[in-house]
């Protein structure tokens, strides 16, 4: 039980700048204590990737607010708050709100998620949050309940260890939302283009388009949840082993 105001990490992927982000943290400013750190640029797709081979500075971005900027990637934000910035283990980690899908397997290239995934490893309880609109017009204000009931029923009741929540919001009229959904990963897989763009001596540049195409037949999947306006809530867990580990036994042997 959280006797005092909580303490809460906010970061993203899409940058300090975004609009997700600066949403998200005036909301939880209303729940505890807020400390933002962010990439100081867009580092959509970053996964879970580190920054090793250069330096990583952070910089106030905004003193009043406790708000950093962090020249690494999203999981890099995380780590470098967990160490240099906040004053202690934060109560909880709230990731976005991501300008875009990150449902299915989109997960698994999100900045967003593996931000929340890192401050999970931590043992912090840690929300990634999505918008399927890519479009920064997006009016989040109607989302501002339903992402505060969320973040007081998970600092009520921390997560189990190990496990994060990935959840999306349609994009639709919010009025017209049906729910909540307790969904698994759906299926789905990128068709993707490499547009040539110009021929530099021996080097020849592409410029990558795709489009998602997603499963929608299984009805316990996100992808259908969203499809059928329900926001969409995917508990992901740490551990990646898949349960068909006792199919792969012909493989063992000893020395």
């Amino acid at each position: 039980m959280i006797k005092n105001r909580p303490l809460i990490l906010v970061v993203n992927d899409d940058g300090i700048d975004s609009k997700g982000i600066s949403f998200l943290s005036s909301v939880m400013r209303k729940i505890g204590d807020v400390f933002v750190v962010a990439p100081h640029v867009n580092r959509s797709g970053s996964s879970h990737s580190l920054t090793l081979h250069q330096d990583i500075y952070i910089e106030q971005f905004n003193e009043n607010n406790n708000e950093f900027i962090c020249s690494g990637n999203p999981v890099d934000c995380v780590k470098i708050a967990l160490k240099k910035v906040l004053p202690r283990k934060p109560d909880l980690c709230v990731s976005g709100i991501n300008h875009g899908s990150n449902h299915s397997i989109n997960g698994l290239y999100s900045g967003t998620l593996h931000a929340a995934m890192e401050a999970t490893i931590h043992g912090i309880s840690s929300l990634a949050f999505s918008h399927l609109s890519y479009s920064e017009d997006i009016n989040f204000e109607p989302f501002a309940s339903i992402i505060t009931k969320m973040a007081h029923s998970i600092l009520r009741n921390p997560l189990s260890s190990g496990i994060s929540l990935n959840i999306n919001f349609p994009d639709i009229d919010f009025d017209n939302i049906k729910g909540f959904k307790i969904c698994k990963q759906g299926k789905g897989f990128w068709s993707e283009e490499f547009k040539y763009v110009k021929k530099n001596k021996s080097k020849t540049y592409y410029s990558m388009r795709g489009k998602f195409n997603s499963d929608l037949n299984d009805v316990q999947s996100d992808s259908w949840a969203l499809e059928n306006n329900f926001i969409s809530i995917v508990p992901v867990t740490l551990d990646s082993t898949s349960f068909l580990i006792n199919e792969l036994n012909y493989l063992e042997y000893e020395f």
